[in-house]
């Protein structure tokens, strides 16, 4: 009878002792980043002299994630007619925001000394310049626990040299 006193009191004991139910660890859900795209939307003059002529030109970004991203620096190249015009790097750019575009202007000057005629001509006459722009964006997508990242970028197309309204 001892014996199955101590058995009843065990089993009571056992049965009484809860574990803690199980930890079930939340994953968040996987964010999809879709890299943004990079055009050249113009190219105008700002001054123009024979020998070194001032530019700006104005690149669109659109922006097709459910999310803001901030382009944080630019790293680029800019030819025209196959012609290296102008590179370097633009830091705080601007915010882009979710499912949309938007613009910023890069201002850079050239010196036609080393340049083809033809190239020259073209901006005298205002004509579309044939342009490549490429080169590295750092984005910083508006999102917890989603890290800094680059893009690549090399877009080339037409662009009609225009003069600046100030």
């Amino acid at each position: 009878m001892r014996n199955l006193l101590i058995f009843l009191i065990a089993i009571f004991i056992l049965i009484s002792c809860k574990s803690p139910p199980p930890v079930i660890e939340e994953q968040e859900p996987e964010i999809e980043v879709i890299e943004p795209s990079f055009e050249v939307v113009s190219i105008y003059i700002i001054q123009a002299d024979i020998v070194v002529t001032e530019f700006e030109a104005v690149i669109k970004i659109d922006n097709p994630n459910d999310f803001d991203v901030e382009l944080s620096s630019i790293a680029y190249e800019l030819y025209g007619n196959n012609a290296f015009w102008a590179g370097g790097t633009v830091k705080d750019i601007f915010v882009v925001p979710a499912q949309s575009s938007g613009e910023t202007k890069f201002r850079f000057t050239m010196n036609f000394i080393n340049m083809n005629r033809r190239l020259l001509d073209d901006v005298i006459a205002m004509r579309q310049v044939n342009y490549r722009f490429r080169g590295k964006a750092q984005v910083k997508p508006d999102i917890p626990k989603v890290d800094i990242f680059h893009v690549d970028f090399d877009c080339s197309g037409f662009s009609e040299v225009k003069r600046r309204a100030d």
